[in-house]
């Protein structure tokens, strides 16, 4: 339990690290658009390193071959529901011009429904 819990929060952490990385050029433009686009890309390439410092334990941790409890292809759907919630969170706090939309919701539906199927023994 210990093991799965673990590795979804650090999933949690390293998708954060990762949205940051690739869409915070976007979310903060008046901020960085005085800096070159190789300096935003440096940044960048900084935020996404931490993404990799949660993100490879958090795979360890969870992956069946090292002990977890999730196969390969269960923890790809976790990281992926994962990824999709917390880039949800940052676009509707930080990005007030984009809106969710109903087919937002049902693409999210759809990932559910692939947990579901993914997870079916």
């Amino acid at each position: 339990m210990f093991r799965g819990l673990s590795t979804i929060a650090l999933l949690i952490v390293s998708n954060t690290f990762m949205t940051f990385a690739w869409y915070g050029q976007i979310a903060f433009k008046s901020r960085l658009e005085r800096f070159s686009l190789a300096t935003v890309i440096l940044l960048s390439w900084g935020v996404a390193l931490l993404e990799y410092w949660f993100l490879v334990p958090a795979n360890r941790l969870g992956a069946a071959q090292f002990g977890g409890p999730f196969s390969i292809w269960e923890l790809k759907v976790i990281q992926e529901v994962i990824s999709l919630t917390v880039f949800s969170a940052f676009v509707l706090f930080f990005m007030k011009s984009e809106a969710l939309r109903w087919n937002h919701l049902a693409g999210f539906f759809c990932l559910i429904l692939a947990v579901y199927f993914i997870f079916r023994k």
